[in-house]
């Protein structure tokens, strides 16, 4: 429950940043000073909205999974692992591509 508040949060911070920032910069076009860097209270709201973001949605994230080779091997049969194709064998044809020219096979 408290990762979709922290979502939600995140959400709302990040919203009310950009329209802050929109705001700002309304502003400094209408005085005539295209230059300027935002104040420090919309990059430290962007920053928490950040943060915010990354840890609601790393708690909401369903468990890992194990990915060791015995859980994978409780999916799978030993005859379905079997039964794949062995390593292609490239031994005929090393004769032909690393002859040379003189040789007169080709």
């Amino acid at each position: 429950m408290i990762e979709k508040l922290f979502l939600t949060l995140a959400t709302l911070a990040l919203l009310h940043a950009a329209y802050s920032t929109y705001e700002h910069l309304s502003l400094l076009k209408a005085l005539g000073k295209p230059e300027g860097s935002l104040p420090l209270n919309i990059v430290y709201e962007s920053i928490l909205a950040l943060i915010l973001g990354l840890l609601g949605a790393s708690l909401n994230a369903p468990p890992l999974k194990d990915i060791t080779w015995a859980s994978e091997m409780k999916k799978r049969t030993i005859d379905g692992m079997d039964s794949r194709l062995g390593f292609a064998h490239y031994k005929s044809r090393g004769k032909f591509l690393f002859a040379s020219p003189h040789d007169g096979k080709i």
